[in-house]
């Protein structure tokens, strides 16, 4: 049952003249990832606001397009790098129909940033494991490139991608970057080979004989479908992972993004208020199809 204080409390604490006030943002340059998912780097038209836009890996913001709605997004760019944000949308429905039919040049709204971002401070001096599949590798890649630019201040980086077909296989350039890195393993695989295809071919589980972590000296973020996030939460509490060290997001139940439509109620907590970013400790009082 849905806790209408909870959302009362989220109305009366809001200045909704501001809250829904979208920002102009003008699209710089578009990258295809792959069919189904491209990148679209954003610049407010306010110089100011396009110099002061401050954001933390993790959070999102509610993407506008004209005629077409809104949907909450989370920012794939990392706020160490100000000047422009990067949303990656993947193809699903209406709205992000009308996205990738946009072209550099054309306007579209943004207000935010909204949600809890990523731990970033408590994940110092610890090594990292990030786990994703598809486009569950968007919001990771906001604290990868995060990290990775805070030198020294985070142990070794393992990257773990699962895609359904090598054609799928989004952000490339990321991964081959970090391929290349001292001090990180990034490792790919496919559910399903394709002609030309010489990697690693299985579900992205079946990496874990490949790679050597220390689960008490180690954080975990973890992002994909619903599925795949069910069997790595399995996987790694298998390992010793702390609840407390195992991180993922639940950005795929929001809607309004600001708390107050109650879709994505789960377990006496909003999600894109109390989240999106959400610990395994935290999880296991939610009722969540990754948990079941």
């Amino acid at each position: 049952m849905i806790n209408r204080d909870l959302i009362t409390r989220n109305i009366n604490s809001r200045n909704t003249s501001n809250t829904y006030l979208p920002h102009p943002a003008v699209i710089t340059e578009v990258i295809t990832e792959n069919s189904q998912i491209k990148t679209f780097v954003l610049e407010f038209t306010d110089k100011t606001l396009n110099t002061n836009f401050s954001y933390e890996s993790g959070q999102f913001v509610m993407l506008s397009v004209p005629h077409h709605g809104e949907a909450p997004i989370s920012i794939s760019s990392t706020p160490t790098r100000p000047g422009n944000i990067h949303l990656s949308v993947r193809i699903a429905g209406r709205l992000t129909t009308a996205l990738h039919k946009m072209e550099p040049g054309m306007t579209l709204g943004i207000r935010g940033p909204y949600g809890r971002p990523f731990p970033v401070h408590i994940m110092e001096g610890r090594d990292l494991l990030f786990v994703a599949g598809g486009i569950g590798l968007a919001p990771l890649r906001s604290v990868i490139n995060y990290c990775l630019d805070r030198t020294g201040r985070y142990g070794t980086m393992t990257i773990l991608y699962g895609s359904r077909l090598p054609s799928d296989i989004a952000f490339r350039q990321d991964l081959d970057i970090w391929s290349t890195l001292p001090g990180i393993t990034c490792l790919t695989t496919v559910d399903t080979p394709e002609p030309g295809w010489t990697g690693h071919v299985g579900v992205v589980t079946t990496l874990w004989d490949h790679i050597q972590i220390s689960p008490s000296d180690c954080t975990a973020l973890v992002c994909g479908p619903p599925m795949m996030i069910k069997f790595v939460l399995r996987d790694l509490a298998g390992m010793s992972f702390s609840p407390d060290f195992v991180i993922t997001t639940m950005e795929r139940h929001m809607k309004c993004g600001v708390g107050l439509c109650g879709h994505c109620y789960m377990g006496g907590k909003l999600v894109c208020t109390d989240g999106p970013v959400f610990s395994m400790a935290e999880l296991k009082d939610m009722d969540i199809e990754e948990l079941r």
